[in-house]
């Protein structure tokens, strides 16, 4: 005999529903967010457009070299993104697919708008005749050092044919995200958007 009124006996009752409730309401939602997390499911806005690389490229020990002989420093600018492209034959037989992609990034550097001052293009490798060089675009050498950093640089017949392929850098000098030839240059700016407002 516990000496409560039928009263108090319901108080209690519905004391202990409500903290069990609670207690399914916070280990189940965590419950149900780890198996969500774990399968590999994300929400649409956090997804990368491009080719998340793993393990990523890693060009911090190396320095390009500018077009004009100059050295080109991941360190001297530590919040710069980079975009960098290796186009092939741009100054002979594809002079109108480098045209085109150099315009594309061109239109994604200006969607950038406020943060544009935080990203730079770099080209590697020549330009196609008659070209203006926009202002965020750096002309690099093509070397063996680049390519050693860049991930997947040699692409296959099939994704030459669908034009070249970019990379994005992080501030550090780490080659994060690929982009296969024939990509969306509005994948490209939604990525580096996401990117920008996070770091």
């Amino acid at each position: 005999m516990t000496g409560l009124t039928p009263e108090q006996l319901g108080i209690r009752r519905r004391n202990r529903n409500m903290l069990v409730a609670l207690f399914v309401l916070f280990f189940g939602g965590m419950l149900v967010a780890g198996l969500l997390r774990f399968s590999g499911w994300r929400p649409e806005g956090t997804r990368n457009k491009g080719e998340m690389l793993q393990p990523y490229g890693d060009l911090r020990g190396y320095t390009p070299t500018l077009a004009n002989g100059g050295a080109y420093g991941w360190k001297d600018e530590p919040r710069i993104w980079r975009i960098v492209a290796m186009p092939r034959d741009c100054d002979t037989t594809r002079v109108l697919e480098c045209t085109r992609l150099l315009a594309d990034f061109d239109k994604v550097w200006r969607l950038m708008t406020k943060d544009a001052d935080r990203v730079h293009v770099l080209w590697a490798g020549a330009m196609p005749p008659g070209a203006k060089v926009p202002d965020e675009v750096r002309l690099v050498r093509a070397d063996d050092g680049l390519r050693a950093g860049l991930a997947r640089w040699d692409i296959t017949p099939d994704e030459s044919r669908r034009g070249d392929a970019a990379w994005l850098v992080d501030p550090n000098g780490f080659v994060v995200l690929r982009y296969a030839p024939g990509f969306d240059p509005g994948d490209l700016r939604s990525d580096l958007a996401r990117l920008l407002k996070i770091n």
